[in-house]
């Protein structure tokens, strides 16, 4: 069975971290499912000059995409949004160092396997990362940064950027208005400023 929603996401980005948790929130109540897909701002930006502030964090983030890849196809989904949520509590609340001990942390508390920090270093599996980023991309169909989400086989589409997660009635009324945005095939952008942290 095809899952209610994909979501393409980079777990490096601030914005993309909020965007999953009202997705999490608003999907639960409904009982839709979330497909996890990887996809990498490194990917997007190469051949781009990368402020020198963002290029450990993204070379960490690749780090992090092999562990969750392996996380995805060995244990699922489940597991995956179990990572995920421990992962993004300490690096994007919890204010953890952008590092392997973070990473190490955030998978025994997901009571997984210890040893699958040992992907980080596994660059094999960087391939497949980028066939999901770029299933994301076409899905969009214009290069977009993360998060991308996509209601059932819909277009894919940027965000929503969400700040902070919005929840209740709130959190299920966006839900909504994607989805129902996501079913008009004129339907391309909508946009205003960005709230700030």
């Amino acid at each position: 069975m095809a899952d209610d929603v994909t979501f393409y996401f980079d777990p490096i980005c601030p914005f993309t971290w909020r965007t999953s948790r009202w997705l999490r929130t608003a999907t639960q109540p409904r009982g839709h499912t979330i497909g996890w897909r990887l996809m990498s701002l490194k990917v997007l930006n190469e051949g781009k000059e990368i402020p020198e502030q963002y290029r450990s964090r993204m070379e960490f983030s690749t780090r992090v995409q092999r562990v969750f890849s392996v996380t995805l196809r060995d244990h699922g989904g489940d597991a995956l949004d179990r990572l995920y949520t421990e992962f993004g509590n300490r690096l994007h609340y919890g204010g953890a160092p952008a590092e392997d001990a973070t990473l190490v942390e955030a998978i025994a508390a997901a009571e997984l396997p210890a040893d699958l920090i040992a992907a980080a270093d596994d660059a094999s599996l960087d391939a497949a990362i980028r066939v999901t980023h770029d299933e994301g991309q076409a899905r969009v169909g214009q290069e977009s940064g993360s998060p991308i989400v996509a209601i059932g086989d819909g277009p894919g589409f940027f965000g929503p950027v969400v700040v902070p997660p919005p929840e209740g009635e709130a959190a299920e009324k966006l839900y909504d208005a994607v989805r129902l945005l996501s079913a008009v095939s004129e339907f391309s952008e909508l946009k205003r400023a960005r709230a700030s942290f």
